[in-house]
């Protein structure tokens, strides 16, 4: 069964599955110039009367699930490949670029992300994310595997922009929206178990075998 916000709320507070934290939907953000000493801040977006605002795209908790932001970190093609196999270590195609606030993804291409939240998935809960609405209708597609029981890190996320044209895609704000869902009976073997290979992963990371 898919989890509801108050679980999602307490398993975050209580357990740290997900840090950092935002408990309600962030629509809009204070701006810096509004804040002392350049400092950024959510607002939440019933708070409308404010002039140094801005609208994001929304993160935080829904009502069956959580909306995860973007990092600024990416990793990006530097160079053409006739063929890619999966079994094979493409690290080296990659290089890694940090933007300000967001980066431009050339038509008809790949670029590996991560979210800014860290998770620690409970043994009896597998997810599953899809991409944010708003993404997906200017041809922007991101795919997100599953969290698995007990695995623990930041997730890799793979966008691609499907379309001819240069799409903007913004850090610190809302790329795809995770769904916790619980199983019936707790599993014999966790991926913390069998030491997956994503364990724990702090950095972003492109397929191992």
């Amino acid at each position: 069964m898919v989890k509801n916000d108050k679980w999602i709320k307490k398993m975050a507070v209580k357990y740290n599955m997900i840090k950092p934290f935002e408990p309600l939907q962030v629509r809009e953000i204070e701006t810096v110039s509004a804040l002392p000493e350049g400092k950024v801040d959510f607002c939440r977006s019933t708070d409308i009367n404010s002039n140094h605002r801005r609208k994001v795209i929304s993160f935080g908790t829904s009502s069956y699930g959580y909306d995860v932001r973007l990092s600024n970190e990416f990793m990006v093609m530097k160079k053409r490949t006739k063929i890619i196999d999966p079994k094979k270590s493409y690290e080296i195609l990659f290089e890694p670029v940090i933007v300000k606030d967001y980066i431009e993804v050339q038509p008809n291409s790949l670029v590996l992300g991560k979210t800014i939240e860290y998770f620690r998935i409970p043994r009896d809960i597998v997810t599953i994310a899809f991409g944010k609405s708003t993404y997906a209708r200017c041809g922007i597609f991101v795919n997100v595997t599953p969290f698995e029981p007990e695995w623990a890190g930041y997730a890799t996320l793979s966008i691609v922009n499907t379309t001819s044209a240069l799409v903007k895609v913004y850090s610190n704000e809302g790329i795809a929206q995770v769904l916790f869902l619980g199983a019936d009976e707790i599993c014999e073997v966790s991926y913390s178990d069998r030491k997956g290979k994503y364990q724990s992963q702090k950095n972003i990371t492109s397929a191992k075998i």
